[in-house]
């Protein structure tokens, strides 16, 4: 089994769980160059918000989209997206990516900015 597919067993376990939750979700995913989050509604069929690094606003005020500065820029916008939807508590879903890094940068930004999970 190689990396992607232990990520990906990570990631069925934990939707298969906020699935039976039947809570909102905050998920992330992360490429070498860029970082992508969406707030997604508790029956999983609709995007309630997103942010990503490729977004005009976003990548005129950061150099590289792939550090932990542009991954607390994005949890810090995807949190005002989510207020601005209504949206003040969801469920942190990782994409079976460690909770490290820009995962934890993009997590603790939208905390600070008052996003609760």
């Amino acid at each position: 089994m190689n990396n992607v597919n232990s990520r990906l067993r990570r990631a069925r376990k934990t939707r298969a769980k906020i699935a039976e939750l039947r809570v909102t979700r905050l998920s992330v995913h992360r490429s070498n160059s860029h970082i992508y989050a969406q707030i997604i509604d508790a029956t999983g069929d609709k995007v309630l918000a997103s942010a990503s690094t490729l977004e005009a606003e976003v990548r005129k005020d950061i150099q590289n989209g792939g550090n932990i500065a542009a991954a607390a820029v994005i949890g810090k916008r995807i949190a005002e997206k989510a207020k601005a939807a209504g949206v003040t508590t969801v469920a942190f879903d990782r994409s079976g990516y460690k909770y490290h890094g820009r995962i934890k940068a993009l997590a603790d930004a939208a905390r600070e900015n008052g996003l609760s999970f």
